[in-house]
Parts: structure tokens; C-alpha cells; sequence
């Protein structure tokens, strides 16, 4: 009886410590990563609903605006007029579809901060 006390009572062994202490790191990168997992997930959809919502109604003002050009030039240059805003149109998402796949390709890593934190903690340990 007297072991099993005083067992319960010593302080906990060094590898203990350092168990508990490498435990409650990984627990707080996880959390982190955690975080910015959502953090990443409400950006993600604010801009894909902003997004969705210009390109709509970018697609009605083009619409009208074909038709409005189509209509102020049936009379003298239809086909002209509608191959220049065909060309104008191919030319601008030619340059969205370049700039959204630079931007793609440019991203910053998802998990910078958490990848940085293990790298400190690596170096702690060391």
C-alpha cells in the first residue's frame, strides 16, 4: 500500500515531460492547421460567390451591349461590327484565363505558417 502511494505521489519522470511537452505541441500544430484549413475554406467561398456574381452579370452586360452594337450598325456593317466584339471577346478571355492560371500557379503554400512552426520546432529539439 505504502509503493502505490508513494507512486502516485512522485512527480512525473523526464521522458514523461518530454512526452506530455512533444504531445501538446503536435496538439497546437494541429489546431493550427485546424485554423487555417478554415480560414482557407472562408475565402474559398466568398471569393467563388463574388466571383460567380461578376461573371453573371458581366455575361448580361456583354449580352446587351452586343445587341445594342449589333442594332446601331445592322444597317452598314453588321458582320463587322459582331466579328469585333467576337475578337474583342476571345481576346479578353484569352487574358482572364492567363491571369487566372498565373495566379493558380503563383498561390502561396496552404500551410506556410504550420510547415514554419514545425521547422522551429525541429530546430528547438535539435
Amino acid at each position: 500500500m505504502t509503493t502505490e502511494r508513494q507512486s502516485q505521489q512522485s512527480p512525473p519522470g523526464p521522458l514523461r515531460r518530454i512526452l506530455s511537452s512533444a504531445f501538446s505541441i503536435f496538439e497546437t500544430r494541429l489546431e493550427l492547421i485546424g485554423i487555417e484549413l478554415q480560414e482557407e475554406k472562408d475565402r474559398l467561398i466568398a471569393v467563388l460567390f463574388l466571383g460567380l456574381a461578376a461573371m453573371m452579370l458581366s455575361m448580361m452586360a456583354l449580352i446587351t451591349l452586343t445587341v445594342l452594337i449589333a442594332i446601331f450598325f445592322w444597317d452598314t456593317y453588321r458582320w463587322q461590327s459582331l466579328a469585333g466584339i467576337t475578337v474583342a471577346y476571345a481576346l479578353v478571355a484569352a487574358f482572364c484565363g492567363l491571369r487566372a492560371r498565373s495566379g493558380l500557379r503563383d498561390a502561396p503554400n496552404m500551410f506556410d505558417e504550420t510547415l514554419s512552426e514545425f521547422r522551429k520546432d525541429r530546430n528547438t529539439f535539435r
